[in-house]
C-alpha cells in the first residue's frame, strides 16, 4: 500500500529550526521525502519496489511497495547521502537542518541528587539492557509502520513541561539530554498508544523511568513511556492508536506526574513532537 503525501506542521516552538530545512520539493532529484530534514527528524520515502537503499553507506529496510524510513540523532551531522540502486539508481545529499537547544546550569546541588547509590548501579546496568533488547528486535510488521507513518497522535493532552533535546548542567557536570517531550497531568490520566504497534517492554519500576512501556510500530521505530503510574499492557500485546495503554504517574527519578514519551529509530533518538500536530487545547 503506498502512502498519501502528507505534509507535517512543525510546532511553533521548533519553527524557526525547521524553517532552515531545505524544501522537500529539492528531493525530486532522486525520491520525494516527508517528515524533517532537521536533526531529531524522521524521514520516509517510496523508491521503487525491489531497490535498495542505503543512508551514508548503512542499508535501510525497505518494504516491498520500497517504502523506506530514516531518522537523525539530537547532535545529527549537517549532511547526509542517500543513495538508491536499482531500477531508476540516484544519489541525493541531504541537508539537515541545526537546531539549537535549551541548556540550562545548576550549581550547587547535592552530589546524591545527582548521581545515584553505587549499591544501584547493577539494577541500571540489567534494566538498560532490558530497554536496550526491546528496541534492537526487528519486527517486520509493513502495516504497522505504514500505519504509523499515516499520522501519530498526541498519547495526551495537556501542558508541554519539557522539550526534546534539554539539557541541564549540574554543578558543571553534563548531564544526558531530554530526548523526549513532557505532558505535564495528573497522576491517573489515561495514556494512549500513539500508533498502532506491538508491546516489546512493561515494566512498572524501572530505577530511572519508572514504569515504563516500549510500543514498537514496527522495522525498529519505537515509541517510549515513561514515569507511569500504572502499566495496563502486556509484552507481546499489539494495540491499536487511542489504545489505553497506561497512566501518567511520577514514578522513577521524577519530581512530578508527567508522561515521557520518546522516540527511536534504530539507535537515534528522535523527536516526537516533530510527527504530531500542535497540542491541542484541553
Amino acid at each position: 500500500m503506498a502512502l498519501a503525501p502528507r505534509r507535517l506542521k512543525p510546532h511553533c516552538a521548533l519553527l524557526g529550526a525547521l524553517l532552515l530545512a531545505p524544501p522537500m520539493a529539492a528531493a525530486a532529484q532522486c525520491v520525494s521525502l516527508q517528515g524533517q530534514l532537521v536533526q531529531g527528524g524522521l524521514v520516509w520515502g517510496q523508491a521503487a519496489p525491489g531497490s535498495r537503499v542505503t543512508l551514508d553507506k548503512n542499508p535501510l529496510d525497505v518494504l516491498s511497495d520500497g517504502t523506506f524510513i530514516a531518522g537523525f540523532g539530537r547532535d545529527a551531522a549537517p549532511g547526509a547521502e542517500l543513495v538508491v540502486t536499482g531500477q531508476g539508481s540516484c544519489t541525493q545529499a541531504l541537508q539537515i537542518a541545526r537546531r539549537e537547544y535549551n541548556i540550562q546550569r545548576v550549581e550547587g546541588v547535592p552530589q546524591e541528587t545527582v548521581t545515584p547509590p553505587p549499591e544501584q548501579l547493577e539494577r541500571i546496568r540489567r534494566e538498560r539492557e532490558l530497554v536496550r533488547n526491546a528496541k534492537i528486535q526487528t519486527l517486520r510488521r509493513p502495516d504497522l509502520l505504514q500505519a504509523a507513518l499515516a499520522g501519530f497522535q498526541w498519547p495526551a493532552v495537556g501542558p508541554i513541561s519539557g522539550v526534546y533535546g534539554s539539557q541541564r548542567v549540574y554543578n558543571g557536570e553534563p548531564r544526558s539530554p531530554h530526548y523526549g517531550v513532557d505532558v505535564a497531568m495528573p497522576t491517573g490520566t489515561p495514556v494512549l498508544a500513539p500508533a498502532a504497534g506491538v508491546i516489546t517492554l512493561a515494566e512498572p519500576d524501572l530505577f530511572y523511568s519508572g514504569g515504563t512501556i516500549i510500543l514498537d510500530h514496527g522495522y525498529r521505530l519505537s515509541s517510549s513511556f515513561l514515569h507511569l503510574s500504572k502499566v495496563s499492557v502486556e509484552v507481546g500485546q499489539e494495540v491499536r492508536a487511542g489504545d489505553v495503554i497506561g497512566e501518567i504517574g511520577a514514578s522513577g527519578r521524577a519530581t512530578g506526574p508527567h508522561l515521557d514519551w520518546r522516540m527511536s529509530w534504530r539507535s537515534q533518538r528522535i523527536d516526537p513532537q516533530l510527527l504530531v500536530p500542535p497540542m491541542p487545547k484541553p
